[in-house]
């Protein structure tokens, strides 16, 4: 017998312990059948995040994601999500792969990132050569965000870092300051808009966005939720999410 509400699919999700996002973003998006089961990372608070401090604390979150693997598997979930984004672009292209395999190897099962999440969201628009890049990060891990997308053929015209205070802080950004980031970076020479933190609030926004601007704008919840489902197979349409995942 299956799971009596996850008879679809049981998703494991790994996210930070500050993080007040990613749990009820997957929610809204969750098809009939399929369940979150979400699993805290160990994260201390960071008060003063600088380029320094973010990374050391990104980097903190990436060594105890795996006791946050180890624990969701106690419930024989099917297919696992990365609800933290920074510490899959780390390195790039081939940090990334690394990060995957490492989770795959203690797992046994196939994992989502945010990353190639929103690498294979930006294939499936088609045509996507040029980004621009809204994050609640500091400076220093835009560039990484960048390097990342060079390494997988795409050019960042442009990006905004929103430099927010704490891990908490970034929940907080409210839509006007998220409207206020997407005009600084759009632009004619964009095809498209990602946005990157998961504690950022934006997948009805980015819903709306992309009717204004009529250009992809991609949240990286919805893009990796996306990722996820298309992965194991369903391809149940949402409707209010964007055109990701009412299209494709």
């Amino acid at each position: 017998m299956g799971d009596v509400l996850g008879w679809r699919c049981k998703f494991g999700v790994m996210g930070p312990a500050t993080n007040t996002v990613v749990q009820p973003d997957f929610d809204m998006m969750r098809p009939a059948g399929v369940t979150n089961h979400y699993s805290r990372i160990y994260t201390p608070n960071a008060d003063a995040v600088s380029n320094e401090t973010f990374r050391a604390g990104a980097e903190l979150i990436g060594r105890n994601t795996m006791d946050a693997v180890r624990s969701v598997m106690t419930c024989g979930p099917d297919a696992l999500v990365m609800g933290m984004s920074a510490v899959t672009f780390f390195d790039g292209a081939k940090g990334a792969d690394r990060f995957v395999k490492e989770v795959e190897e203690v797992s046994g099962l196939k994992i989502s990132v945010g990353s190639h999440a929103c690498t294979a969201a930006l294939n499936a628009y088609g045509g996507v050569k040029r980004i621009a890049v809204m994050s609640p990060y500091w400076p220093a891990m835009n560039i990484e965000v960048a390097r990342y997308f060079g390494d997988m053929g795409f050019s960042v015209v442009r990006d905004t870092a929103f430099r927010c205070t704490s891990w908490t802080d970034i929940a907080a950004q409210t839509p006007a300051r998220c409207v206020q980031g997407i005009k600084e970076i759009d632009g004619d020479d964009v095809d498209a808009i990602v946005q990157v933190g998961t504690n950022l609030s934006m997948v009805k926004l980015a819903a709306m966005a992309e009717m204004w601007l009529g250009k992809p704008v991609i949240a990286i919840n919805v893009a990796t939720y996306w990722h996820a489902l298309r992965a194991r197979g369903i391809t149940d349409k949402v409707a209010g999410c964007g055109t990701l995942l009412e299209r494709f």
